[in-house]
């Protein structure tokens, strides 16, 4: 994908929010992803993952944003808009945004666990698609991937210190 330097900097602004939206979920204790839904240029939705605060498997950033722009919208299908989230879609995030038929994936860090856009696996361009995603991949990935790699390296920590209390 081809791209001037100002669209390129327009997906850098939303991706930092998508950033500060995860930086306060991992400080509310759930894994720190963020996103941010956009439709014609404005921010519709953000959400950050919300497993542990919600306890439901399902309160991810990315179904999160799209359920709530579903619902403003008054529709499902939102292939005008574009989600950036701050990390690779996991199986569950992929299949809601090739369901919701979303215009435009921008994501930051690569996921080498679960994503299911480039890493891992390929769905969005998988036979079983019925949608053909656009996806701009590494968007401020480093600062996206640093949040992750602190919020787990201090989660590890905390789990150590406690062990060793009697």
């Amino acid at each position: 994908m081809q791209l001037t330097p100002q669209a390129y900097a327009q997906h850098q602004t939303w991706m930092r929010q998508a950033l500060a939206i995860a930086a306060a979920a991992g400080e509310a204790g759930d894994v720190p992803v963020g996103a941010v839904l956009v439709h014609k240029g404005a921010c519709l939705t953000t959400a950050g993952n919300r497993k542990e605060q919600d306890q439901d498997p399902t309160a991810h950033a990315e179904v999160l944003a799209i359920r709530q722009a579903s619902q403003i919208l008054g529709r499902w299908r939102l292939e005008d808009c574009t989600l950036y989230v701050t990390l690779e879609p996991c199986p569950l995030c992929t299949g809601a945004i090739v369901q919701a038929r979303l215009g435009l994936l921008v994501y930051g860090a690569d996921d080498p666990k679960t994503g299911t856009i480039r890493t891992v696996l390929n769905l969005p361009d998988h036979p079983c698609s019925n949608h053909k995603l656009a996806v701009l991949a590494g968007v401020e990935a480093e600062a996206c991937q640093m949040l992750l790699q602190t919020w787990f390296s201090q989660r590890r920590a905390t789990r150590r210190e406690k062990s060793f209390r009697c």
